[in-house]
C-alpha cells in the first residue's frame, strides 16, 4: 500500500498535512471537554456561583463548535486528497496499460485490467478518505487519552489496558483470517467480469445456440463462490461491532463499579477526598470512552484495510510489470518505404515451438508483398512484427534500412498504416475515426475525402444523415462489417504512410469492392509499399511478390505465375478457389 503513495502529488501531500494538523486540533478540543467536566463537577459540589458554572459551560460549547468546524474541514480535505490521489494512480495505471505490449496484456487479461483500473482504485480511494480522518485521529486520541488517565488510578488504568489488549487481539485474529479471503474475492471478481464480458460480447451467439442456461451456469459458479467467501468475511465482521459495543458498555460498568468501591474505601469524614475520587471516576469514564471510540474507529479502518491491501498489491503488479518491447532512439529516418526481414524467427511467450522460422525477404519502395498460407501458418504473426507488437526472437526486421528496434515508437508508427484483421472503430464521428491518433499527414477535408473515396467508403458515407460528422457507436455497433472495414482502411490511408499493412482486411469486402479498392491502391498509391495478408488468391495474384507460409516457414516467394509452376502449397490453394479458366 505504501508503495502507491509515491504517486501522490504535491497538492495532495499539502492537503494531507493540513488535514493532520486539523485532526490534532480536533482531538485537542475534544479532550478538553473532560477537563471542563471535572471543573464543572467541582463547582456544583462546592456550591459554585451560577456565573462560574455558565462560564465553564460556554467553554465546553466553544470547544465542541471548534471541533465540529475542524472535523468538517478535515472531511473536505480528506475527500479532495483521496479523489486527487486516486485520479493520479488511475491516470498513471491507464497510461502504463496503454504503453504495454501484447505480452503484458495477455499476462493480466483484459477483464482483470478493467477491474484493477476501476474497482481496485475505488477501494484505495475509500481507505485513503477514511484513513485520513479515522486512522490519524484514532491513535492520537487513544494515546492522548491514555496519557491523561494513567496517573488517575492504577486499578482503573489496568482495566482499560486489559480491554485495549483484548480489542487488539480480536482485530488481529479477524484480519489474519480475512486477508487471504479478500485475495480470493478479487480473483473471483476478475473471473466474473471475464464471464460477463464474454457473455455480453457474444450475446447473439448465446441466443442462436440456446445457450442461456449454460452461460448462466458458468456465471453462477464464480458468483456463488464469491458470495460464500464474502459471507464468511461478513460473519466475522458482524461480530466485531456487537463485541465492541458490549465491551464499551462493560468497561463503563466496571469503571463505575470499581470507582464506587474506591470511593467507599475513603472515610465518610473526608468529603474532599471522596469528591476528588468521584470527579476522577467521571473523567476516567469519559477518557476511557474516548479510548474505546478510538479503537472502534481503527476497527472500521481494519475492516476496509484487507481489501484495500489486496487492491494495492494488484495495482502494483501492473506497475511492476516491465515492457518486453523497449523504445529506440531514432526519431527520423530516410523516407524510402523499404521493408526487409533477415532470418527472422519468433516464438510466443511460453510456447514450445517457433511460430515463425528463418523468414527472409525484401520489399522495395512501391512494391506489393502478399502473404498467404493455411490457417495458423503465421501470417498475422509475421506482419505484427513490423509495428513491433512483439519483438523478434532472432534476426532483424528493417524499415528503410533501419532495425525497427532502433526507432522511437512515434517515428516507426508514422511510417506505417496498419489495418487490423478485425475492424475496430471508436465512439465519435466518422471524421474522428478517419483521423484517429497522431500523424504527420494533415487532418483536412481534402485528406478526408481522398481516404474515404480510395477505401470505397464514399458509397455509404455520402448517404449518412450527417455525412462525415455522423456519429459512430462504440466499437462501430451501428455499422456493418464491410462498412467498419472500409472506415478502418480509410483510417490507415489518411495517415499517408510509407508502408501500408492489410492483415486480411479485405475478407469482409465483397469481390467488387475488393477489386475496386485494389485498383485504386495500384493507381493512386504506386509509391507506397503495401503488405497484404489474404485468403483469396484473386486478392493477391497481381502482387509483385507473394510469400507462401506453411507452419511458420516460407516455403516459396515469387509472383503468381512463378508459384503456380513450382510451389505445390500455393497451387493447391489456387486450384481450390479458382477454376482452370480463371487461372489461365
Amino acid at each position: 500500500m505504501l508503495k502507491l503513495f509515491k504517486n501522490m502529488r504535491r497538492r495532495e501531500v499539502l492537503m494531507a498535512l493540513l488535514c493532520f494538523v486539523l485532526v490534532i486540533g480536533q482531538v485537542y478540543f475534544d479532550l478538553r471537554l473532560p477537563d471542563y467536566m471535572t471543573e464543572l463537577t467541582t463547582l456544583i459540589k462546592t456550591t459554585g456561583e451560577t456565573a462560574e458554572i455558565a462560564r465553564v459551560g460556554f467553554k465546553m460549547l466553544g470547544c465542541t463548535l471548534i471541533s465540529a468546524v475542524f472535523a468538517v474541514a478535515c472531511g473536505y480535505l480528506a475527500a479532495r486528497t483521496a479523489s486527487g490521489f486516486s485520479f493520479a494512480v488511475q491516470e498513471k495505471l491507464f497510461y502504463h496499460v496503454m504503453y504495454s505490449g501484447k505480452e503484458e496484456m495477455q499476462e493480466f487479461s483484459v477483464p482483470s485490467l478493467i477491474t484493477r483500473t476501476t474497482n481496485d482504485i475505488t477501494q484505495i480511494q475509500m481507505i485513503v478518505a477514511m484513513g485520513m480522518q479515522m486512522a490519524i485521529k484514532a491513535p492520537i486520541m487513544a494515546v492522548w487519552a491514555l496519557i491523561k488517565i494513567l496517573g488517575k488510578s492504577w486499578e482503573l488504568s489496568a482495566v482499560t489496558a486489559g480491554f485495549v489488549v483484548a480489542i487488539c487481539a480480536t482485530v488481529f485474529c479477524v484480519m489474519s483470517v480475512c486477508l487471504p479471503r479478500f485475495r480470493i474475492v478479487q480473483k473471483l471478481t476478475d473471473k466474473i467480469n471475464r464471464v460477463a464480458r464474454e457473455n455480453l460480447t457474444g450475446i447473439n451467439v448465446v441466443h442462436a445456440f440456446n445457450a442461456e442456461a449454460y452461460q448462466n451456469k458458468k456465471f453462477d459458479g464464480p458468483s456463488s463462490e464469491m458470495m460464500r467467501t464474502q459471507m464468511k468475511n461478513q460473519r466475522l465482521f458482524a461480530l466485531i461491532q456487537p463485541v465492541m459495543g458490549l465491551g464499551m458498555n462493560g468497561l463503563a460498568l466496571v469503571i463505575y463499579w470499581l470507582g464506587a468501591a474506591l470511593i467507599d474505601r475513603i472515610p465518610m469524614t473526608d468529603s474532599a477526598a471522596r469528591l476528588a475520587m468521584f470527579s476522577d471516576v467521571i473523567v476516567f469514564s469519559t477518557y476511557a470512552t474516548y479510548v474505546v471510540m478510538s479503537f472502534m474507529m481503527l476497527v472500521m479502518i481494519f475492516m476496509l484495510w484487507p481489501q484495500a491491501q489486496v487492491s494495492a498489491e494488484r495495482i502494483n503488479q501492473v506497475f511492476d510489470s516491465q515492457p518486453t518491447v523497449h523504445e529506440g532512439t531514432i526519431t527520423e529516418g530516410k523516407a524510402c518505404g523499404t521493408l526487409e526481414f533477415r532470418q527472422v524467427s519468433f516464438r510466443y511467450p511460453h510456447a514450445v515451438e517457433d511460430e515463425l522460422s528463418d523468414i527472409t525477404f525484401e520489399v522495395k519502395k512501391g512494391e506489393t508483398l502478399a502473404v498467404i498460407g493455411a490457417t495458423g501458418s503465421g501470417k498475422t504473426t509475421l506482419v505484427s512484427l513490423i509495428p513491433r507488437f512483439y519483438d523478434v526472437g532472432s534476426g532483424e526486421v528493417l524499415v528503410d534500412g533501419v532495425n525497427v528496434k532502433d526507432y522511437t515508437f512515434e517515428a516507426l508508427y508514422n511510417k506505417i498504416g496498419y489495418v487490423t484483421q478485425k475492424a475496430v472503430l471508436f465512439a465519435g464521428s466518422v471524421r474522428d475515426n478517419v483521423f484517429f491518433g497522431e500523424s504527420e499527414a494533415p487532418a483536412d477535408d481534402d485528406t478526408l475525402r481522398e481516404a474515404i473515396a480510395l477505401s470505397q467508403a464514399e458509397e455509404f458515407v455520402s448517404k449518412l444523415p450527417d455525412g462525415a460528422e455522423h456519429r459512430v457507436a462504440q466499437l462501430g455497433r451501428n455499422m456493418s462489417g464491410g462498412q467498419k472495414q472500409r472506415l478502418s482502411i480509410a483510417r490507415a490511408l489518411a495517415r499517408k504512410p510509407e508502408i501500408l499493412i492489410f492483415d486480411d482486411s479485405f475478407s469482409a469486402l465483397d469481390y467488387r469492392t475488393d477489386a475496386m479498392l485494389r485498383e485504386g491502391l495500384t493507381e493512386k498509391l504506386s509509391g507506397t509499399t503495401k503488405v497484404i495478408v489474404a485468403q483469396r488468391i484473386s486478392t493477391i495474384r497481381h502482387a509483385d511478390k507473394i510469400i507462401v507460409l506453411d507452419r511458420g516457414k516460407a516455403v516459396d516467394i515469387g509472383t503468381h505465375e512463378q508459384l503456380m509452376e513450382r510451389c505445390a502449397v500455393y497451387r493447391e490453394i489456387a486450384t481450390s478457389q479458382l477454376s482452370a479458366a480463371e487461372l489461365a
